[in-house]
């Protein structure tokens, strides 16, 4: 058993991967033991993600408030807590809060073999978040 105690830091989210405000809880970072990545994301009311892919995709788990998740050229979809979102490995998509709600989830990824966990692309216009 490996322990790692909370730093207690929590971090602000890039204005290149995001798009509002969004703040962000460091679990794991891939290490030689496992390639887990996960992370507590916390978005303000309209906060986003630009959209991205996963090399070995990602599973979101909603823990509060009320969010969207979209994919390319599909509807976007509105996440609850305790919903579960499955992102294929490669599929671009995006998710934040929707535009007068808080919501946050706990992302988890796996490193691929060059130790990526994700591919940051361009932001998510206002056209396609309000799909």
């Amino acid at each position: 058993m490996k322990y790692v105690q909370s730093s207690g830091t929590t971090a602000t989210g890039p204005a290149d991967w995001f798009t509002g405000a969004v703040y962000i809880d460091g679990v794991q970072s891939p290490s030689e033991d496992s390639p887990l990545s996960c992370a507590h994301v916390r978005f303000t009311p309209g906060a986003r993600t630009v959209w991205h892919t996963h090399p070995k995709g990602q599973t979101l788990y909603v823990t509060d408030g009320i969010g969207y998740v979209g994919t390319r050229g599909e509807a976007v979809q509105e996440i609850r807590p305790g919903d579960v979102v499955f992102i294929a490995p490669g599929e671009e998509h995006w998710h934040g809060a929707t535009p007068d709600r808080f919501m946050a989830h706990v992302a988890l990824n796996e490193a691929d073999e060059q130790g990526r966990v994700v591919t940051w692309l361009d932001p998510v216009t206002e056209e396609e978040y309000s799909r």
